[in-house]
């Protein structure tokens, strides 16, 4: 049996007419740590909703361990535990009654939910701080009283939002180290975040949304296998006399180049209006000189090669058509694309 199963949902909102969700199919498996990934308006939170019990599907499916979340939704409720990106403890209440009352609410037995709870703090490394209010808590032990919240009634799936958002490193590693805890104790985690690295790190399989369609699922060393282009080579140069897009085409042509990014292509100097405030005459006549130096001077250009040949063979060619380009070469590195590039080729660089 799937721990999450979800059949071509759809979620329209009355105030816009284009589908929030729009036929999208997943499955997750126990015990995997699944991850959801997409720009915002992508459709990630309204499909977390549905699977929540939160929101109302328009159409379609979606299961958790066989139940249907939308005709059952309060057997659904106890199969699950969300831990929301937003700080929704009872600021009235301590640590530990934080955890009481909703293990209480959940229908946990007294005997048994005293005992979890004082399990639970150990476990995350609240014990001392259990009688502590709310408001006396660090941003990262808020996310670990959230999780040992989640956990008080023995949930089967766990939705985490955005789990390490504004934490310090310790705290990142910490929550890291659960998530891989629930994992290993056959909990599915289904986790949504905008940080590829961590996905990267915590994820079993990794659904791509955009626009509410599936874009990709697969393991994070399959999507970046899937990307055109097994090496990438990027490099820096000086456009002494050629232009951004001549450049960018010339390395295109290169035979065994499956695609070229330009990455940035901007001319020297500071933009206009980044100079601080309150700057002395004689600064701000050192900075207009140096202006008028590089007024003539060419910009720098920043473009991403990917290709499947290896680097020995394609760096030679690389270097000769940017030398027949009239560029100098300031920087050059050679990679694998990452999960990073993956989410920009298919969701694309547009700001949302």
């Amino acid at each position: 049996m799937k721990a999450v199963e979800v059949t071509d949902l759809v979620k329209v909102y009355k105030k816009n007419p284009k589908p929030a969700v729009d036929g999208l199919s997943f499955t997750a498996e126990p015990g995997e740590v699944f991850g959801l990934l997409g720009p915002n308006g992508a459709g990630k939170t309204s499909t977390i909703g549905v699977l929540t019990t939160r929101v109302l599907p328009t159409s379609g499916t979606a299961r958790v361990y066989g139940v249907d979340v939308l005709r059952e939704s309060r057997r659904a409720r106890q199969l699950l535990a969300v831990v929301p990106q937003r700080n929704n403890l009872d600021r009235s209440l301590s640590i530990r009654q934080n955890l009481l009352f909703h293990a209480a609410y959940h229908g946990v037995p007294r005997a048994e939910r005293t005992a979890r709870a004082d399990e639970i703090l150990t476990r995350m490394g609240l014990a001392d701080r259990a009688k502590d209010r709310i408001e006396m808590v660090s941003g990262g032990q808020a996310q670990r009283i959230m999780i040992a919240r989640a956990l008080m009634h023995r949930p089967r799936v766990m939705f985490l939002d955005e789990p390490s958002t504004g934490l310090d490193p310790q705290a990142r590693l910490f929550v890291h180290d659960r998530i891989r805890d629930l994992r290993a104790e056959g909990v599915t985690v289904v986790l949504t975040t905008h940080d590829m690295d961590e996905a990267g790190k915590l994820c079993d399989r990794i659904g791509i949304v955009d626009h509410g369609k599936l874009l990709a699922l697969d393991t994070p060393a399959a999507l970046t296998r899937g990307l055109p282009g097994s090496t990438t080579v990027s490099v820096t140069v000086n456009l002494v006399a050629s232009d951004a897009e001549v450049v960018e085409k010339a390395l295109a042509g290169i035979e065994g180049v499956e695609r070229v990014e330009k990455i940035a292509a901007a001319a020297g100097g500071p933009p206009p209006g980044a100079l601080p405030a309150g700057l002395p005459p004689a600064a701000l006549a050192a900075i207009a000189a140096k202006a008028a130096e590089s007024a003539g001077a060419a910009g720098t250009g920043q473009f991403r090669l990917y290709t499947g040949l290896d680097a020995a063979v394609i760096l030679p060619a690389v270097l000769r058509v940017l030398g027949d380009s009239a560029c100098e070469v300031t920087d050059l590195s050679i990679g694998t694309p990452s999960l990073e590039d993956v989410f920009i080729h298919l969701t694309g660089r547009e700001l949302r």
